[in-house]
């Protein structure tokens, strides 16, 4: 055992190794700079080449020189940021040799992300435009396989943080921009941008002034009072109505926000000092600026008394706009020539402006007239409309739904009447709406996708039969009747219970001779029978492949060509019956006497030589079968399975007949037809007294 001590002593020693460490190979500092020097190469002679070449010369690992080159990139961004001599096509140059490497496989797939969001955060509205078109231009670009994966979130930081900083009412064109892009980058499936709760917008909230006492209208001043405070309030806007609030963002000058009221109020200055044909007052200023409320939140149309108050508000409102038309104020055509060249058709209304003074200039412009209106539709369309995540308590009166239906076809009508170009816009709005309801339906189906991956190439699986149990095709019962798959082939195989005998028989007919076979086919086709065709025996399948056999061992007329032919077996068979018919000698009449007829005649001679098991061995006879079928009546169910009829044969008796005796016949001769030669007395009693049926079997010994 070792001592401790010792052991201790030994361990303490210092001990000298005889290799050398060998030095590292990679050096980040020398990388660094290798990088940037040949990347300020690579941007001036608008090649990845030297960049390249660099990185495969540099020793180290590959992911050691991948992070040290993306270093190198964004130091070079910072530099020419901090310059402030680069222009946006040098940063983009950069961007381009970043999407160069990232090909390469020489930097990280998230460098031209992580360089788009420096340059957007660094620059101004202005200049970011620029960058934005060209992430626009290379969408194809962000949705490969090779930047997808790794910057599809960093996209949408980067358009997040650009809406942060855009005005909704001052950069309303350029928001739109960076909601299309997003549109086109993520596919439809997106989770992260489908409303699927249907949720609002609730901090979207329309300030007017709600104070009767605060406001200006219904006061006795001439127009050009008012029109000369409406110039002073466009002079000095710092001045302006509390109620012409500005969205918050950034503003490239102070005059924009009055931008929108000169383009409108051009409009009624030019005019002259006459007086608007609308009669505006607070009451319907107030009242038409609270539906924008009902608008914002629709859920509060289900509650009963602001449900009211919206149906109050909105006759009133329409009541307006139905009786003062446009066409009847000022909007003709010098004034629509006169929108169109002021640019007044490209009006924007990402905010609406609830001045006072500002209402009588709304209500007389197309475009506004139309906002409202498309809200009424589309408020319309959320309640009416099926939407998985609505509360079970949001659900419409029948007064409701009329009046919905009444105020559509009216506001339809409102925006056919507004010039220009009305039924157009109508149309086109109708048909927006008919398709969003196809979106609402995959919404609610929880968005699957529309891409269906193709399956794979795999050979079937051929399923596994059970194995059926001895008794399924052994049979049943003192008989023991085997079941063959087919009726046909299980009445063959069960003539006789033991198939050697059967084929010792003396009965056995191994080939019936032509007079024989086609006895029956030969009267049928007489015409002096008059039988119909769906009765003749050559429509039979099983008679027909039993006379092809038969003609091919015995008739000369089967293998002689003919230039005759035949569209089907039956038409075959039938024109081989009338040769046949030719050549056959008639069949002759037997010749009997008086005695043997009485004699066969005679049924109590029958019955007096005939003993009671030769009964029972009988075949059954017809009139046996209609006995029992009219006293059977609809209990004839309950032998149906005693009889082992199949479900399958049930049903088509049932829809063969509503007669309940007609039933019964047909299920006994069904079972008739299906037995052959088995179908004798013994076995159909032996059926109806397990049935239950003693009295029927009694009486059918006697019968």
């Amino acid at each position: 055992m070792c001592n401790p001590l010792r052991l201790t002593y030994r361990c303490s020693r210092p001990v000298h190794f005889t290799r050398k460490m060998s030095p590292s190979l990679f050096n980040f500092s020398d990388a660094k700079e290798r990088f940037t020097s040949a990347t300020r190469i690579a941007l001036d002679s608008k090649t990845s080449k030297t960049l390249i070449n660099a990185f495969n010369q540099t020793p180290g690992t590959e992911t050691e020189k991948k992070t040290t080159l993306d270093q190198a990139f964004r130091s070079v961004l910072e530099e020419e940021i901090i310059q402030r001599k680069a222009s946006c096509e040098d940063f983009l140059g950069l961007i381009y040799l970043s999407i160069d490497g990232v090909t390469e496989g020489i930097c990280s797939a998230t460098t031209p992300f992580l360089l788009l969001g420096d340059v957007l955060d660094c620059l101004p509205l202005d200049q970011c435009d620029k960058i934005f078109s060209f992430v626009e231009e290379n969408v194809s670009t962000w949705k490969s396989n090779s930047f997808y994966s790794a910057g599809k979130n960093y996209l949408l930081r980067m358009c997040n943080d650009l809406l942060r900083r855009l005005s909704k009412s001052q950069n309303t064109v350029f928001c739109g921009r960076i909601q299309l892009f997003l549109a086109r980058l993520f596919p439809l499936s997106e989770k992260s941008g489908l409303n699927l709760q249907s949720q609002f917008n609730l901090e979207n909230i329309t300030v007017f002034n709600k104070n009767e006492q605060e406001s200006t209208l219904g006061q006795k001043e001439s127009f050009i009072k008012g029109s000369h405070s409406l110039s002073s309030c466009l002079q000095h806007p710092e001045e302006r109505d509390d109620g012409m609030e500005v969205e918050e963002g950034e503003m490239g000058d102070e005059e924009a926000p009055t931008t929108f009221i000169k383009k409108q109020a051009s409009l009624k200055i030019q005019s002259g000092p006459e007086k608007s044909s609308i009669p505006i007052d607070y009451n319907l200023y107030r009242k038409f600026w609270t539906l924008q409320d009902y608008f914002r939140n629709p859920l509060q149309c289900y509650e009963k008394y602001s449900w009211l108050t919206f149906l109050k508000y909105s006759d009133e409102t329409l009541s307006v706009f139905k009786s003062y038309k446009l066409d009847d104020m000022q909007v003709s055509k010098k004034k629509l020539e006169e929108l169109k060249t002021t640019g007044g058709e490209n009006v924007y209304f990402a905010k609406f402006l609830t001045s006072e003074k500002l209402m009588d200039l709304q209500l007389s412009d197309s475009n506004f007239r139309r906002h409202i209106l498309l809200q009424y539709l589309i408020l319309f369309q959320y309640m009416k409309g099926q939407v998985k995540f609505k509360s079970s308590s949001c659900v419409l009166t029948d007064e409701q739904s009329l009046w919905m239906e009444d105020t559509t076809k009216l506001i339809y009508q409102l925006l056919k009447e507004i010039p220009p170009d009305g039924d157009k816009f109508a149309s086109v709005v109708e048909h927006i709406l008919n398709t969003e309801e196809n979106w609402n339906t995959w919404k609610n189906e929880g968005c699957p996708s529309f891409v269906k991956e193709r399956p794979a190439e795999t050979k079937p699986i051929r399923p596994v039969r059970k194995r059926p149990a001895p008794e399924d095709f052994l049979g049943k019962g003192p008989d023991r009747k085997i079941f063959m798959g087919n009726d046909e082939l299980t009445r063959l195989w069960n003539l006789n219970l033991d198939n050697m005998e059967a084929c010792k028989s003396e009965r056995r007919e191994f080939m019936p001779s032509l007079e024989e076979f086609f006895e029956d086919a030969i009267e049928q086709a007489d015409p002096v029978n008059m039988v119909e065709d769906e009765y003749k025996a050559v429509n039979n399948s099983n008679y027909g492949w039993r006379a092809l056999r038969l003609l091919a061992r015995r008739s000369p007329h089967f293998f002689q060509p003919t230039n005759q032919q035949f569209k089907s077996l039956p038409e075959y068979l039938e024109n081989m019956v009338i040769k046949l018919a030719k050549e056959l000698p008639p069949p002759s009449e037997e010749i009997k006497t008086g005695e043997e007829d009485d004699d066969n005649d005679d049924p109590l001679l029958k019955e007096s030589n005939e003993s009671p098991e030769e009964q029972q061995q009988k075949p059954v006879t017809g009139q046996q079968l209609d006995a029992i079928a009219s006293k059977l009546g609809e209990e004839w169910k309950s032998l149906a399975h005693h009889l082992e009829m199949k479900e399958t044969d049930i049903h088509e008796i049932e829809s063969d007949s509503e007669d309940v005796k007609m039933r019964a016949k047909l299920l006994l001769v069904a079972w008739q037809d299906r037995e052959g030669s088995h179908a004798i007395v013994e076995n159909l009693v032996s059926a109806l007294n397990s049935a239950g049926f003693s009295d029927l079997a009694d009486s059918l010994s006697e019968l």
